[in-house]
């Protein structure tokens, strides 16, 4: 089944690479009209799948990722609109030269070939796949979860409908569908149809591909992101974008996981972030150098279990906020993908970029000051994908990035890092003109 499909994706890709700018353009348009038409056909299909996940019991941010809603797709349909806008990367000159002896040599973008894309949960890659995939004229297989397994049917229809309505071969996008985890080692020896793997999801997802594939394997989507709040820092400003970062998202990879503090601020912002974040459902896991930090004085009546005797008063104590608990050996290394969050407290911004350095996974990160020198080491110690000077972490985004979407977030070095959009996913060849020249 799956050599058939590589044979047929290889040969799509032929076709689309040779199609015009104008032509994948109305594609996406196209794609994007059907996705608002067919809006109830995709709804329904993703409510037996959310339904099927939650008595399952799949987490809540399984869920949160596995779901589609009328603004969710609004937004699918706008990205593949802004999209069809950008410049096309397929057949831009780059690196131009004459060499002495007359030869004229550039390099020149293609695209990739055929990609093989691993995904869990997120109908939406399905969509932000396809799209990015016409547009730079690889033809792709998605295996999908199978807890998305009937988004996914919607979603592949859909774009194959655009696909002939544009007259694009319908195998330049290709859905696996089957539960079958041991499709997912097929696809993964598929070395002479495909020419990339990229996985996302979790570790163990990632795992597999890398000792598995014979294929070129892209990881990256797992964040453990942090922010680091100086001791120059505008406190003010910095509350609702530490808010930002871990609220207006939880789940997705960029969503912040641990907040560093500086400690000459830490008395003043640590009890402010617990009391500004807690009402949105956030819990909070403090590292022992912030607990002093996070006492709460006792009040009120208090039975004294000893002398039976009601207490009053300062001698009752101290206690953690409700939301608050100590954290555990290895809950710095968790991405949560939640409304948890650590809190610890640093001497300073080389304490802070130690911190990331033994716990990040080179995702986002990023640091809140108004101190120059301070932004400059940070930006040039911190080795992630996207590093950050006052800005939330959450923008770390295709289309945030104005990309139009993004296959998926790199955190490696080859040969993407951060969101990948059209320009990661093409490859380039040398072109030498010449006039009749032979070596010498």
């Amino acid at each position: 089944m799956l050599t058939e499909m590589g044979r047929r994706a290889r040969a799509a890709s032929k076709i689309l690479a040779l199609t015009s700018t104008v032509n994948k353009n109305k594609t996406l348009l196209t794609l994007a009209d059907l996705l608002e038409t067919s809006r109830g056909e995709v709804l329904t299909s993703n409510t037996i799948d959310v339904s099927a996940a939650t008595s399952n019991g799949l987490s809540e941010a399984m869920i949160d990722r596995l779901t589609l809603n009328a603004k969710r797709l609004e937004g699918l349909a706008s990205d593949l609109r802004h999209l069809a806008q950008l410049p096309d990367p397929v057949g831009e000159r780059f690196d131009e030269t004459v060499l002495p002896n007359g030869l004229r040599l550039r390099k020149q973008r293609v695209p990739i070939g055929v990609m093989g894309i691993i995904y869990e949960s997120r109908p939406n890659v399905t969509m932000d796949v396809a799209g990015l995939a016409i547009k730079t004229g690889n033809a792709a297989i998605l295996r999908g979860g199978s807890e998305t397994i009937n988004s996914n049917r919607a979603l592949i229809n859909i774009i194959q409908q655009a696909l002939a309505a544009n007259n694009l071969p319908a195998d330049v996008i290709q859905f696996i569908d089957s539960a079958d985890r041991g499709m997912v080692l097929e696809l993964l020896k598929l070395h002479q149809y495909v020419d990339i793997i990229i996985p996302r999801g979790g570790a163990k997802l990632h795992q597999l591909c890398r000792e598995n594939s014979q294929i070129p394997v892209i990881t990256g989507g797992m964040g453990i992101c942090h922010l680091f709040v100086d001791e120059t820092a505008d406190l003010a400003a910095s509350l609702p974008l530490i808010y930002n970062s871990k609220v207006q998202r939880p789940s997705a990879c960029n969503s912040l996981d641990t907040v560093l503090v500086h400690r000459s601020v830490a008395e003043k912002i640590l009890p402010q972030i617990v009391e500004q974040l807690a009402p949105a459902g956030v819990s909070f896991r403090a590292h022992e150098s912030a607990i002093p930090y996070l006492l709460q004085q006792n009040t009120g009546a208090y039975l004294d279990p000893e002398t039976q005797q009601v207490r009053f008063g300062a001698d009752l104590g101290t206690h953690l906020p409700e939301s608050v608990q100590p954290a555990g050996a290895d809950d710095f290394d968790i991405e949560w993908l939640n409304l948890t969050l650590g809190l610890k407290v640093v001497d300073g911004v080389s304490d802070a970029i130690a911190h990331i350095a033994a716990h990040s996974t080179a995702h986002s990160d990023g640091i809140l000051t108004e101190d120059g020198a301070n932004a400059a080491l940070f930006i040039n110690e911190v080795d992630s994908a996207a590093v950050y000077v006052n800005a939330s972490t959450r923008f770390t985004d295709g289309a945030q990035f104005g990309l139009g979407a993004e296959v998926a977030i790199s955190t490696q070095r080859l040969h993407a890092r951060g969101p990948m959009g059209l320009r990661e996913l093409t490859t380039y060849k040398w072109i030498a003109e010449g006039e009749y020249h032979i070596r010498e």
